[in-house]
């Protein structure tokens, strides 16, 4: 069956670093696009950045420029490097991917960015 599990999240002072990492189990990973999501309390979970199975990448407004996506496909594992992190960052960040129209999720990490 289709695993994703995150590690990586934490809390941080504005202005400083984390990188997430997602482990992914049960698929062909070269072949799925992968994403990372976030869900802050009180808010719907939003699209924080995707990488396509060609490194294609696309990022939230909010991010372009801070946030980086990437994959290695060796070893079945998507990161996310945050930098410049503000509070309004702080969420559960999400893997995900989708296989056969259907979403799978993982756990999520927490990541707290405050003074």
């Amino acid at each position: 069956q289709v695993q994703l599990v995150e590690s990586g999240g934490g809390s941080v002072q504005p202005g400083g670093s984390l990188r997430l990492s997602c482990a992914a189990s049960g698929i062909i990973f070269r072949l799925y696009a992968m994403g990372w999501y976030r869900q802050a309390p009180g808010k719907q979970r939003e699209s924080v950045a995707t990488i396509n199975r060609g490194g294609t990448t696309t990022y939230a407004d909010s991010v372009k420029g801070r946030f980086t996506i990437s994959r290695d496909n060796a070893k079945n594992t998507v990161y996310l490097q945050m930098n410049s992190l503000i509070p309004e960052d702080t969420a559960v960040y999400y893997c995900n991917v989708n296989v056969g129209l259907k979403d799978y999720w993982g756990q999520g990490t927490q990541v707290t960015v405050s003074s």
